[in-house]
């Protein structure tokens, strides 16, 4: 072979995607997210395993961000540069049984964490509706879990550990570090997040009941006794009728109320099967009801860790308000029912307590989120969102950080009393920007 042909070959080995993968653990690939709206910048993926390989990449990229499990819907984990995917980082690390705290890396998802935690006899106090998320991609994001005692899933975290931008490891605790309270919720900001802690509680027992068409006319009046009748209490409704689709009840097993024998619940009726919160969708992927005792990792959720979770193929908005302001903001959503319909698979109500955690859309309120699961119609979808947004304006409306949005960086910067720190944390932590990408300078940065 001549010399020029053999080092032309070689070259092209070197670029190859299985080279690089051996030599820099890097594959050549475009990930799209968990929905497949969206499709990530860059073709450069790790999967680290070790911490000591987090801490060689960091050092090595100029600009990079962390991947969980790839639930969110815009670019708030986007890069144009590198990706560093975290689910080889799975592991339990320990339990520790007389604090009741549990020790995790920074890819495990609730669905490997909670049977874990029920074998041997603990629980977390929250859960998402999707079991499938990983743990640290909830917590930043401050992801919601229902009702109207339990926070979102951020507040479970008493403990965190992460790499910065220098490669260096950081850890912050509840009970020691200021600082906790803006890295919690850290949207990605300020470094990747390689172990987290969280609290926990003894296991517990949940059924579930179902009730339809409960009548909007009954839930305005009624609205704190309906969501608070239960441990979590969910609403479904398509907008497009007098009536609620479907109240979701999830009651403990021991100590909770029992809805078994009701016939009907603030007028609406009991349900006399499974359910999905699509109607046209099976129940088959959905968690168990009818009253049926089950654990908590098994109820709490929505859907079940073994399948599609929703409807597969769709974008999702959620909006935050003060929970006292529940009743006007519903009512103000509803008048668009018309222009939204057509577009929406089902919205979600529910209710959060409030938090400490400065990025958290709960923080110092308690709220009322309005989730909307819609037909993956994007240009339909950004069209609505603005309308939704102003009417939800007078109310001090907080979007989810993970999901479809359109309020202006401004007016996002005057809801949340903790920005500035929040900025200057970031500062501290990634003074060159090596985290941020197009959404933090958009949205926190203004630029």
């Amino acid at each position: 072979m001549e010399r020029n042909t053999f080092l032309k070959l070689f070259s092209l080995l070197l670029a190859s995607p299985i080279f690089v993968q051996a030599k820099d653990l890097i594959k050549m690939e475009k990930l799209s997210n968990w929905a497949g709206n969206l499709v990530y910048g860059t073709d450069k993926v790790s999967y680290p395993e070790q911490l000591a390989e987090i801490q060689k990449i960091i050092r090595k990229q100029p600009k990079l961000k962390a991947l969980g499990t790839r639930h969110c819907f815009n670019t708030i984990a986007d890069s144009q540069h590198f990706l560093l995917a975290m689910q080889n980082r799975d592991k339990v690390l320990n339990l520790d049984k007389q604090a009741k705290t549990v020790r995790v890396e920074g890819g495990i998802k609730y669905g490997t964490l909670a049977p874990y935690l029920e074998e041997r006899g603990f629980a977390l106090a929250n859960l998402a509706s999707l079991p499938h998320i990983s743990v640290v991609g909830g917590c930043i994001t401050a992801t919601h879990g229902s009702g109207m005692e339990n926070g979102n899933l951020a507040t479970a975290v008493s403990e965190l550990e992460m790499v910065t931008a220098d490669g260096e490891l950081v850890r912050l605790s509840r009970s020691k570090d200021e600082a906790f309270y803006g890295a919690v919720v850290s949207l990605g900001a300020l470094g990747v997040v390689t172990e987290i802690t969280l609290d926990l509680k003894p296991s517990f027992q949940v059924k579930q009941f179902v009730f339809e068409h409960l009548p909007f006319e009954q839930l305005y009046p009624n609205f704190d006794a309906i969501m608070g009748a239960a441990y979590s209490v969910s609403l479904f409704t398509d907008l497009q009728s007098d009536q609620v689709n479907e109240v979701w009840i999830k009651t403990l097993a021991k100590g909770g109320k029992d809805f078994a024998g009701m016939s009907a619940f603030f007028g609406g009726k009991a349900a006399t099967r499974n359910l999905h919160p699509i109607a046209d969708l099976s129940a088959e992927n959905c968690s168990e009801q009818m009253g049926v005792p089950g654990p908590w990792f098994d109820r709490l959720p929505h859907f079940r860790m073994g399948f599609t979770p929703s409807s597969g193929k769709e974008l999702q908005s959620e909006y935050f308000v003060p929970h006292h302001h529940a009743v006007e903001a519903i009512r103000a959503v509803k008048k668009l029912s018309a222009k939204i319909g057509p577009h929406l698979f089902i919205s979600e109500i529910r209710s959060i307590k409030g938090d400490e955690l400065w990025m958290s859309p709960c923080y110092r309120q308690d709220s009322i989120a309005i989730h909307f699961t819609w037909k993956q119609e994007v240009e339909a979808v950004q069209g609505l969102l603005p309308m939704i947004e102003k009417e939800l304006e007078p109310f001090g409306v907080r979007p989810h950080w993970g999901k479809l949005f359109t309020i202006s960086p401004e007016k996002l910067k005057a809801s949340y009393p903790k920005w500035e720190d929040f900025k200057n944390l970031v500062a501290t932590y990634d003074p060159s920007g090596k985290f941020r990408n197009d959404f933090l300078e958009k949205y926190l940065f203004g630029s």
